[in-house]
């Protein structure tokens, strides 16, 4: 049999097999409680998603389509999920968190909020990836990748006759006053990101006092990472930063926006998956999570039009996908500020020091 084929059928029959113990399960546990049939066979998992909408309703039905589980989801951004499992924490609703950047995933970690569980697939997984679950002593590992960066609106730009913004030190400018967007860190692991990428490249005062004089130029802090990017497409800010991969979707959708990776340096994103500690499902939490490992659940993301990097060393790097080799990336030191107690301090700062200020 060839390696490839034979490669797809073991991960069909594993998944078969997961989806029959969980089905299996279930059974048994609605025999002893009465249930009638059809309800107590019917097997099921429930994710809060974290990626775009149309990621989180691919993931689902591809996987609802090859195992046969019912899949639940519910899309929040991932300081949103983050928050929710802390305050489901004895009651938890939820069985897997897809997706969304790292560093709230490794925070839950740290908390207890989420099962150790050591995937059979690590060894497929680049190293970065791989490494992700290492820090988190497996309670969450790495499924794509993302550089930061900032999105201009060319024509807006050339209505006010500005010189297209190259560097971070570009946006302060004040042909920029109230025209970029940026979401709150508070809700977007987006923003977190980049207040953790600033804090990492300038140094920690310098960092804030830079996000002291953006704030001038922000016309609007959002919920989610990905709206500023959809903003500049639409025309409705000049200037938004986000993953260069969301500002990508907008650009190959005909959108007039150029997409900058800043020329002083730039943080990425290791995005992550979790199991929720005390999922209701574990079975089938186990089947989805082993499942989102593998390359063809992995090539999902572009098939709908989302370009991050995959973390299987098997699944296709999308062509369209921000070159990473091309940019300057610095040393992102993902223990350290997806810690709880440094995360913890830097949104308490951000709040006091620049939300709070006014124009």
């Amino acid at each position: 049999m060839h390696r490839n084929n034979r490669r797809r059928w073991t991960v069909k029959s594993s998944l078969s097999r997961l989806a029959l113990l969980a089905s299996g399960a279930l059974t048994a546990f609605g025999a002893a409680a009465g249930l009638a049939p059809a309800t107590a066979t019917a097997a099921e998992v429930v994710v809060y998603c974290s990626v775009n909408e149309d990621w989180c309703r691919e993931a689902v039905t591809s996987f609802e389509r090859q195992t046969g589980i019912k899949t639940l989801m519910t899309r929040k951004s991932s300081g949103e999920v983050y928050a929710q499992l802390r305050a489901e924490k004895t009651n938890p609703k939820a069985d897997v968190w897809f997706g969304g950047s790292g560093d709230p995933h490794l925070q839950a970690a740290e908390e207890g909020l989420t099962e150790s569980y050591k995937s059979n697939k690590l060894d497929e997984l680049y190293s970065w990836a791989a490494k992700q679950a290492e820090n988190s002593q497996h309670r969450t590992v790495g499924i794509y990748m993302g550089a930061l960066g900032f999105g201009y609106n060319r024509d807006l730009l050339a209505k006010r006759k500005l010189t297209p913004p190259a560097c971070w030190s570009d946006l302060i400018g004040a042909g920029f006053r109230d025209e970029i967007q940026v979401a709150d860190p508070n809700s977007s692991g987006t923003s977190y990101t980049m207040l953790a990428t600033l804090v990492q490249l300038m140094g920690e005062d310098a960092a804030f006092d830079y996000m002291k004089k953006l704030h001038k130029n922000v016309n609007q802090y959002t919920k989610s990472g990905a709206a500023p990017a959809k903003s500049a497409a639409q025309g409705e800010t000049m200037v938004g930063i986000a993953f260069q991969h969301d500002l990508l979707t907008e650009v190959l959708a005909g959108a007039p926006v150029s997409i900058v990776a800043p020329c002083e340096g730039t943080g990425y994103e290791i995005g992550s998956m979790s199991i929720i500690k005390g999922a209701r499902n574990m079975e089938t939490a186990k089947a989805f999570y082993e499942w989102a490992l593998t390359p063809e659940a992995q090539a999902l993301g572009a098939k709908v039009k989302n370009y991050q990097i995959p973390s299987n060393a098997g699944a296709p790097i999308p062509p369209e996908a921000p070159r990473i080799d091309k940019m300057k990336l610095i040393s992102y030191d993902f223990a350290r500020y997806g810690s709880t107690a440094e995360r913890t301090r830097l949104l308490g700062k951000w709040d006091r020091e620049i939300k709070s200020l006014s124009k």
